[in-house]
């Protein structure tokens, strides 16, 4: 039962982002158009690209995923959704999981996607596309879900927006440092093995804590 529970989250999440495909553009072409104006903004000084470049295609990626989190369990909350999943008897938990991997597939893949061919356009080339990449893959995911379990802290609370940026910014910080800091050691030649373990860390911990987390906040908002 809880198998197919998962798959039917899992499918449903994905049949309403094809739906909203539109609004969840959103967060890939901000991505885009902060890569594309800044190397306009900064003149033809390459070196200032190169050593700006990690750093600024990390943060982007952090507000375009913030972008995306206002609003993902309003609709479950005025459907009645969230309210079926407490009351179904199936572990909220593992209820969440599925909803929490299909965001994040719809969210960070696009933009794992895009950034190394954004990247090239900063100045990026060889090791350090390829290890922007490898930190992007390990690290999108865990803002996705840090972001959903704001989402569902405030979820219901007028402003709600403004309480989720002040709950996940901070915790999008070691996210930040790693990814950043991988792509900064393959720019400089230096191993970036160090910070994509720390980063597979972080994504172990995620999948294994955020869908509990998640839960008991949903659970919270039910009450």
């Amino acid at each position: 039962m809880m198998g197919r529970a998962f798959a039917a989250v899992f499918r449903r999440e994905l049949r309403l982002a094809w739906r909203r495909r539109g609004q969840l553009l959103q967060p890939l072409v901000f991505y885009a158009l902060v890569m594309l104006l800044f190397p306009l903004g900064a003149g033809a000084d390459l070196a200032l690209l190169g050593q700006a470049a990690p750093s600024l295609l990390w943060v982007a990626a952090l507000l375009a995923v913030l972008l995306a989190q206002g609003t993902l369990f309003s609709a479950d909350l005025e459907e009645g959704g969230i309210e079926l999943w407490v009351t179904s008897g199936v572990s909220l938990g593992w209820l969440a999981l599925a909803k929490l991997i299909a965001h994040a597939m719809i969210v960070s893949l696009p933009l794992i996607l895009v950034g190394p061919v954004l990247a090239g356009w900063l100045g990026l080339r060889g090791e350090a596309l390829w290890v922007l990449a490898a930190s992007m893959a390990l690290g999108m995911p865990v803002l996705c879900w840090i972001g959903a379990l704001g989402a569902a802290l405030t979820l219901g609370l007028p402003r709600g927006g403004i309480l989720l940026a002040l709950i996940v910014l901070p915790l999008y910080i070691p996210v930040l440092m790693f990814g950043a800091g991988a792509v900064h050691a393959a720019v400089e030649g230096r191993p970036a093995d160090g910070a994509l373990l720390l980063l597979a860390g972080l994504l172990f911990l995620g999948v294994s804590l955020a869908p509990l987390a998640t839960a008991a906040a949903l659970r919270v908002s039910q009450e």
